[in-house]
Parts: C-alpha cells; sequence; structure tokens
C-alpha cells in the first residue's frame, strides 16, 4: 500500500481518534502522543490493513486499548479526564465563567464513570457513532451498550440535578 493510499483511508477519522485519546486521558499532549503511537501502529500493519472491513472500527479500538494500558500503568495516578474545546470571544465574562464552570461540572461527572461507560458516551454523543460501530470498538453486544450509555446518562443527569438544586458542591 503506497503512503497516499495509507492517508487516504486513515485521515478521515484521525481526528476521532484524537478525541478519543483525549476523553480518556489527560491532556492534548498525552492524546496527541497516543494518536501518533495508534498511527504509527496502523503503518505498520499497512498491507494487512486493507483486509480488515472497517478500518476505523479496528483503529479507535487500537485507540482505546492504547489509552486503557496507559491509563493502568504507573503514570496513572498523573491522568485525569480533560477537554474543554468552547471558546466565545463575543460572550461576557460572566457567561464565559458560567459556561466554564459549567462545563468543568460535567467534566467531573464523566471523571466518575467507569472507563467503559466513558468511551460509550464519548463515542456515540460526541463521535455519532451508531450501536454496531461501537459494539465493534467496545467489544460488546449493542443491547448492553444501550444500557451501560442509558446508565451513564442517567447518572449525568442525577448529578446535574443535584447540583442545580441545591447549588455548587
Amino acid at each position: 500500500m503506497k503512503q497516499a493510499d495509507f492517508l487516504h483511508m486513515i485521515l478521515p477519522f484521525k481526528d476521532k481518534l484524537y478525541r478519543l485519546a483525549k476523553r480518556l486521558l489527560v491532556s492534548n499532549e498525552e492524546a496527541e502522543d497516543a494518536t501518533q503511537e495508534v498511527l504509527l501502529k496502523l503503518w505498520s500493519k499497512k498491507t494487512k490493513i486493507a483486509e480488515f472491513n472497517n478500518v476505523e472500527a479496528f483503529a479507535m479500538t487500537m485507540t482505546k486499548n492504547y489509552c486503557l494500558d496507559k491509563l493502568k500503568s504507573k503514570q496513572a495516578s498523573n491522568l485525569k479526564l480533560v477537554h474543554s474545546n468552547y471558546k466565545d470571544e463575543h460572550t461576557s465574562l460572566q457567561k464565559q465563567v458560567e459556561v466554564r464552570d459549567s462545563v468543568n461540572f460535567v467534566h467531573q461527572i464523566l471523571e466518575e464513570l467507569p472507563p467503559q461507560q466513558k468511551i460509550i458516551i464519548q463515542l456515540r454523543d460526541v463521535e455519532q457513532y451508531d450501536f454496531e460501530e461501537i459494539a465493534k470498538v467496545v467489544n460488546m453486544n449493542p443491547t448492553a451498550i444501550r444500557v451501560a450509555l442509558s446508565r451513564a446518562r442517567k447518572y449525568v443527569r442525577q448529578e446535574l440535578i443535584k447540583k442545580h438544586n441545591y447549588g455548587v458542591s
């Protein structure tokens, strides 16, 4: 496989790999490193990659596994969930602070979820994968994914209701 063919196959979902890595790891740098490692591994398998039915699902699975291995390593004590892409220069400072606080609170809630639920929420609600695609990545049946997603969403909803009913925790 030529480099151009490989890039044509991988580039459409490269950003998804990064966003999944960022959801699971601490920082931009950690997510970039994870994405680069996965892309290098894919490059090393480039002769076999055309045989895969769904290269994107394979790459997402590799990214998930790499990140979970990294979290399990000794470096895990320094890792946490971080994600903030929201910036709007035309809003008031008070509104920006409120939005930042809300986003940070949601991230705190997401940090409390089990890793598998974090991945499922990322793939379904952020990346907009369908249940069959998620099943390939997390190696679960679609019914179990729906249950895990429902539980994760319910937990996030309950925590948000608590915050709005009782103030800042």
